[in-house]
């Protein structure tokens, strides 16, 4: 029987073990989820991305459907260029606490910004900015919280645009990968049959924080 293939992209200084709980989730819920394979996450790299597009590109190959990528922080980022790069290969993309509003809205220790700018430096540049935050080309669900204490929420959020939603959860940064409410809320948005994405609707009777409070403004 076909199942519907994800590949969850870990964050900074993360590895495949930060998210083995969510995968473990959601192969229970009878997708295959598989971990990016590609070590502790270092930055962006020339060779990493060749990497993770050789990883999707393979998954997609042979399965023979389209992947959803959940990315978490940096990972989170990394999905959504992956999907800007190769939307026919992609069917969604959800981002949990992913500043790529704004990147430069995170509360790091400095000796690990400054690793990152000296390992794999980024130009400070506002057409780079402004591209990280465009709409993507497929149905997007990014999740945030304003108890982040890493990312800033505001950063996280995507701008109002079709198949495109923001919701906000209590989480911490480091937490949101396993915090229940966010488990459901992606097993919710993964089980949207392809072709037919429709925006997350809170179930009847339930209130934030036990649901995620869908963000329009």
């Amino acid at each position: 029987m076909y199942k519907r293939q994800v590949l969850v992209l870990p964050g900074l200084m993360a590895s495949d073990f930060s998210t083995r709980a969510l995968r473990s989730f959601l192969r229970d819920k009878g997708y295959a989820a598989h971990g990016w394979k590609q070590g502790r996450n270092l930055g962006p790299s020339d060779a990493l991305i060749a990497a993770m597009v050789e990883r999707l590109t393979d998954l997609q190959r042979r399965h023979g459907r389209r992947v959803s990528l959940i990315g978490w922080s940096l990972g989170g980022i990394y999905a959504r260029e992956l999907s800007r790069a190769m939307p026919d290969l992609v069917r969604q993309v959800i981002t949990l606490a992913s500043p790529f509003r704004d990147v430069a809205a995170v509360n790091v220790p400095r000796r690990l910004q400054a690793r990152a700018r000296r390992d794999n430096p980024l130009p400070d540049d506002a057409a780079l900015r402004a591209h990280l935050r465009d709409p993507l080309p497929v149905p997007t669900t990014a999740i945030f919280s304003h108890s982040d204490g890493i990312a800033a929420g505001a950063s996280c959020r995507a701008d109002p645009a079709p198949r495109t939603e923001s919701l906000e959860v209590e989480s911490s940064h480091l937490g949101i990968g396993h915090h229940p409410v966010v488990l459901l809320t992606i097993a919710d948005r993964l089980a949207q049959a392809e072709g037919a994405w429709r925006p997350f609707v809170p179930p009847r009777g339930w209130r934030f924080p036990f649901v995620p409070r869908v963000v329009t403004d």
